[in-house]
């Protein structure tokens, strides 16, 4: 049954292969996407009847390894190109072939007529392909295989329409906000690069199973290198997933086209970091600083992206930064030993955010490519499907019960405040009431408010390729919540199924965790804190209701009051201004007036100029020698002559 692990990964890479290659000596656009989706929808067939296999195993033999072939050997070092299906993994592999699947099939609408529409789906089926390397790597050298392999795809596609214009701070062509992402994606790497060579350093091995055991076993890797270790990791997943302080390449990352954005968001690249922690749980729970730097980070940066959210007029980079603030709700989890709690997350936003993403590329589809949200309005009546499965995603993102980002949502608020304590779990439901409110303020001026659109260019529903995967998504962002129902709400009756699924992959940092602190839960005071959570979400509904549901001036009113403010989270805190002029310029004018003016135009290329002019000049007094005439060469030959002669007469 292993061998079958194979199949969920070559498949994608098939599809990247034929449409790669065949391109459109395949036929139709239809053909096409056909091949392409069906590669991803194959994957995800096999994955489903792996699932079912595995259910029907006891827990502790839901375990799947497929060993290739030795990759590396070196000394007593070896790393294997092996894959491994696990509840974790598997979990992984079903959202992202799953939504996967659905984004291929919705691309084949919203690329309709695209001049390089065979190489867009070529790039799909790579990142496809990747993401499955990455979190199915039995070791870290293949899933890190797969962490570059997703950087250059989200590279590609990004940059996918590199001729075209992009607003952005200091990026005015796509292909530079492709460039960025891959950049500050290469800063994280380095970090995770360091923790790989201190893993191979103290134990020898890269093997995730072998890890963890040699840091349960607590005499191999010192307490403090366990740290080192993890804060390496912990770079190198804000840097994918988009946290402080490596957040800024994601808005910008809006400039590939919008199913692009839906893939990275929900089902590939942004998860990566969140699956690595999940993976490397024993690790990160044998250290408790590594943990806290973990939680800072995420809450810092849910709060960061929530307060940008509300002031950005793009549709796309709305859902950017509503997307980092999210991420930063899971990193908080893991932070505070809530993995299921923050893989439970990554499975519910994959839903909302894909569907959310899709349901802007439908608007944006409609109105002939326009993005500013204060250029739309009226909608709801124009694209009834677009606009109820949207309004479905929004209260799914906003935390509203009962679908499915209620209960994700809530259970890592929850572990924030037992584990984190009540500031903890403030900011966290701070961050999610600008996430209310920014999504409904989206949602009125979209759908509703005052019609803004050019009249000329009346929009229309998308076609039913692009709206049945936004219903499938909905339906699933509303009932996925089910499977972590919690038992403060069941009274125990049902039970938590990614709970009791997830279990054995995490009971050991439990363990762990349970050790440092120990744990005291009451019903009673977690009904209230579900209550306050889901009153604030409600909240933010209502305020943007009033503010945005019909013309109104209050909004601009606001702004000009507390301008500075305004001002503050428009230029996003200023963190890209900062980069800029702490990095990227002092990096530029060092590269511009030393290394290359200096370094390599003085030196090393005056050097090389110099030796060139000498032998020029050399040659040019040689070449006065050849001066044609006969009388010439024997006046020489008879002054070389005598020369001889003299020599020899008065040196002997």
């Amino acid at each position: 049954m292993a061998e079958l692990i194979a199949l969920i990964v070559l498949l994608p890479l098939a599809g990247f292969l034929i449409v790669g290659l065949g391109g459109k000596r395949l036929g139709s656009e239809r053909t096409i996407g056909a091949i392409a989706s069906g590669a991803v929808g194959a994957s995800f067939a096999v994955a489903v009847w792996l699932l079912l296999q595995m259910l029907a195993r006891p827990a502790q033999e839901r375990t799947l390894v497929l060993r290739l072939y030795s990759w590396i050997t070196a000394g007593q070092i070896s790393a294997e190109l092996a894959w491994r299906l696990d509840q974790l993994s598997l979990l992984f592999v079903l959202i992202v072939t799953g939504v996967g699947f659905l984004i291929h099939v919705y691309a084949i609408g919203y690329m309709h007529g695209d001049r390089s529409f065979a190489r867009f789906f070529a790039y799909l089926n790579l990142f496809i392909f990747m993401m499955l390397n990455l979190v199915l790597g039995d070791n870290l050298l293949v899933t890190f295989l797969g962490w570059e392999g997703v950087g250059l795809a989200s590279y590609l596609l990004i940059g996918f329409w590199w001729d075209q214009h992009f607003e952005g701070v200091r990026i005015r062509w796509t292909g530079d906000a492709a460039m960025k992402a891959f950049v500050v994606n290469r800063i994280g790497d380095f970090g995770m690069l360091v923790a790989m060579f201190l893993l191979i350093l103290y134990t020898g091995t890269l093997r995730y199973e072998d890890i963890a055991g040699a840091v349960l076993q607590g005499t191999v890797i010192p307490p403090h290198v366990v740290t080192l270790i993890a804060l390496g990791l912990v770079l190198g997943c804000t840097g994918k997933s988009a946290q402080i302080p490596l957040a800024v390449w994601l808005p910008d990352a809006m400039a590939g086209p919008t199913p692009v954005s839906a893939l990275i968001h929900a089902a590939t690249m942004v998860t990566s970091g969140i699956f690595l922690v999940s993976r490397m749980n024993v690790l990160f729970a044998a250290s408790p600083d590594a943990m806290a730097v973990v939680t800072a980070i995420g809450i810092a940066t849910a709060v960061f992206a929530a307060t940008i959210g509300l002031v950005q007029n793009d549709i796309k980079k709305v859902l950017a930064y509503s997307t980092v603030s999210q991420l930063g709700f899971m990193f908080t989890a893991l932070g505070v030993g809530a993995f299921t709690a923050g893989v439970f997350h990554v499975m519910t936003h994959a839903f909302f955010k894909a569907l959310l993403f899709l349901g802007a590329g439908s608007v944006i589809h409609a109105l002939h490519h326009e993005q500013d949200i204060q250029r739309m309005g009226g909608l709801a009546r124009l694209l009834p499907r677009t606009h109820w499965t949207f309004l479905v995603g929004a209260l799914a993102i906003a935390g509203i019960f009962p679908l499915s980002g209620f209960f994700s949502k809530d259970e890592i608020l929850w572990n924030a405040y037992l584990h984190g304590g009540p500031w903890l779990w403030a900011l966290g439901v701070a961050a999610a009431f600008c996430t209310a409110f920014y999504m409904f303020r989206l949602y009125y001026l979209v759908f509703h408010n005052t019609e803004r659109y050019d009249r000329h260019h009346p929009p229309h529903e998308s076609p039913a390729v692009m709206t049945v995967p936004l219903v499938v998504l909905a339906i699933l962002s509303a009932i996925g919540g089910m499977l972590g129902i919690p038992a403060a709400l069941s009274g125990g009756a049902v039970p938590h199924l990614l709970e009791q699924w997830l279990d054995p992959i995490f009971a050991a940092s439990h363990a762990l965790i349970t050790q440092q602190h120990a744990e005291h839960a009451s019903h009673t005071l977690e009904y209230v804190l579900m209550a306050v959570s889901l009153g604030v979400a409600l909240t933010g509904i209502a305020l943007a209701t009033a503010f945005y549901r019909r013309q109104s001036a209050r909004p601009a009113q606001l702004a000009e009051r507390f301008a500075w403010l305004y001002r503050v989270l428009w230029r996003k805190y200023f963190l890209d201004e900062f980069y800029y002029a702490v990095v990227v310029d002092p990096i530029y004018r060092l590269s511009v007036r030393v290394l290359w003016r200096i370094t390599d135009v003085a030196i090393v290329d005056g050097a090389v100029n110099g030796v060139a002019r000498l032998v020029g000049r050399i040659g040019e007094l040689v070449r006065r020698l050849q001066t044609g005439y006969a009388q010439s060469y024997a006046v020489l030959m008879m002054a070389g002559i005598l020369a001889i002669v003299w020599y020899l007469a008065n040196g002997h």
